[in-house]
């Protein structure tokens, strides 16, 4: 992290750019603006998520699945490993508990 930078990576999200060790496979610069994306794309999905809750949806699983398979849908944007993160944000800011969302490609289990 550079000295201006004020910005601390949750462990959750360093540990999908992590080997087995703990040590990061990708710079850290890069962990960063990846972190501050899917950060501020799990603040901005909060209002959408509660008004898909209470007009369309039925229920709070159904939303985050559904917002789950939404960010799964474009691999350019997110990787599955990020895509399960932002959900499992989401659901930490909405206090609603995350539904099982599968394994990524790497086979590991996206619930961090």
């Amino acid at each position: 992290m550079s000295e201006g930078n004020q910005l601390t990576v949750a462990p959750s999200f360093a540990a999908l750019y992590a080997d087995r060790s703990g040590r990061l496979r990708t710079p850290l610069a890069e962990v960063l603006a990846r972190y501050e994306l899917c950060e501020d794309l799990a603040s901005h999905l909060v209002e959408q998520a509660q008004i898909l809750y209470h007009r369309e949806a039925p229920s709070e699983a159904g939303v985050l699945l559904g917002m789950h398979a939404a960010l799964r849908a474009d691999d350019s944007l997110l990787s599955a490993a990020e895509a399960g993160w932002v959900v499992q944000r989401l659901a930490e800011l909405l206090e609603w508990k995350c539904p099982a969302l599968g394994a990524p490609e790497g086979g590991e289990a996206a619930q961090l």
